[in-house]
């Protein structure tokens, strides 16, 4: 899962990517409006963490612009902008939630959930494949009711896959997926990760396989 965190304040930020990264998510981040437009363009984010307080104007105003996108990106707005009549606005903006600094990192996790689970991106909560059950709420995967222990760009990749699960997903679209704004990508380190998920499927017995379309990217199906 991969986030955009619009954000200015770098103490905030550098406690964001920490407790995010820690479960196992993305973190692009950004520091200003312009930056934000930029980002948004890209499509490729599952939820927007998105600050008022920016240096070239009020946070509000991306709002319209990511709607305007036709994208049901859900958005978080994180401020210290807390009274009554700003959460009003902030809502009526656009916002899926509005949460005023400042906050625990447990709540925001909370409240993050939440607007993932409206979205239609990840409805159903579990996807099940034979032994293979996939949490997307928790973002855990498991086979036969055992954890199936993944490294971060591994789970990933794996989403990546799983939500396009028997068609094939461009190379280019599982990078997306895989890797941020400000990370380098080798050549072959994302054959690397799938190479590694595709062991790890296999030892645990998932009966999920990950095959490799030549000049294209990579196939997720049940095992014959």
């Amino acid at each position: 899962m991969r986030i955009l965190l619009v954000e200015d304040e770098p103490e905030l930020v550098a406690a964001l990517r920490t407790a995010l990264g820690q479960r196992g998510m993305l973190v692009d981040h950004v520091a200003t409006l312009a930056e934000g437009e930029e980002a948004i363009l890209a499509g490729v984010h599952s939820a927007v963490l998105l600050d008022r307080n920016l240096s070239d104007g009020d946070g509000l105003r991306l709002l319209p612009y990511i709607r305007a996108r036709k994208t049901a990106v859900p958005v978080i707005v994180l401020t210290a902008l807390g009274e009554t009549d700003d959460r009003i606005e902030g809502l009526d903006a656009g916002a899926d939630d509005y949460l005023p600094k400042p906050f625990a990192i447990d709540e925001l996790l909370a409240r993050l959930r939440a607007v993932l689970r409206r979205s239609i991106e990840l409805a159903p909560d579990f996807l099940r494949i034979g032994l293979f059950t996939f949490d997307w709420q928790n973002r855990s995967a498991s086979v036969g009711g055992q954890p199936l222990g993944l490294a971060r760009r591994e789970l990933l990749a794996l989403e990546g896959l799983l939500r396009r699960q028997g068609r094939v997903v461009q190379r280019a679209t599982l990078e997306d997926a895989v890797y941020g704004f400000d990370d380098e990508i080798q050549s072959n380190a994302l054959d690397m990760h799938i190479s590694r998920l595709r062991r790890k499927l296999r030892d645990a017995g998932a009966q999920l396989e990950i095959h490799g379309v030549r000049g294209i990217g990579y196939l997720l199906k049940p095992a014959r």
